[in-house]
């Protein structure tokens, strides 16, 4: 499929000088957000991931399907303070200051390989979170997969070592 017809450029946004790149426009096209998550799920399923770890709150939206797809639990990362039960956490730097992700701890055992999932691969640092997350609960990570990856900004870097999947790279 041609995702690049589902992608909005907005100019200046969030601030003068970005060039947002915005993916949600494929939910207003169901059989092309059905086919993205066919393809994603055939570039994984070899992979043998046995839970997926996505990253709210887009991560979600995609991660749900493809959890569905693939036949394998989707495990909730959220920003502290929106779990309810026992969490683990990990912070990250953000460009101006940091962040921390949360997991439940009943959700994650040694045995698993992790799927890290989120939309778009940016500078890595979520990503990266989600790694050290579900390694510091002693599962392994079998790749990292995004709907789209920024080059530009060399999140890969901070991935070093992981298998990166991505739909799209500019």
């Amino acid at each position: 499929m041609n995702i690049q017809e589902h992608i909005a450029v907005i100019k200046d946004f969030p601030r003068k000088g970005v060039v947002f790149k915005d993916i949600s426009p494929i939910f207003l096209h169901p059989k092309a957000f059905k086919e993205l998550i066919g393809e994603l799920a055939q570039k994984i399923r070899p992979l043998g991931a046995t839970k997926i770890f996505a990253a709210e709150a887009r991560g979600f939206l995609f991660g749900a399907p493809l959890s569905i797809e693939l036949g394998i639990p989707l495990v909730l990362v959220r920003k502290k303070g929106k779990l309810p039960r026992k969490t683990a956490e990990v912070s990250y730097d953000l460009e101006y200051g940091t962040d921390t992700l949360c997991v439940h701890t009943d959700d994650v055992s040694p045995d698993d390989k992790i799927l890290i999932f989120d939309d778009i691969l940016a500078t890595g640092g979520t990503a990266g979170a989600m790694c050290r997350l579900a390694e510091n609960l002693g599962a392994s990570v079998c790749a990292c997969a995004f709907i789209m990856e920024l080059s530009f900004l060399n999140g890969r870097g901070k991935l070093a070592g992981k298998k990166v999947i991505s739909m799209r790279i500019e």
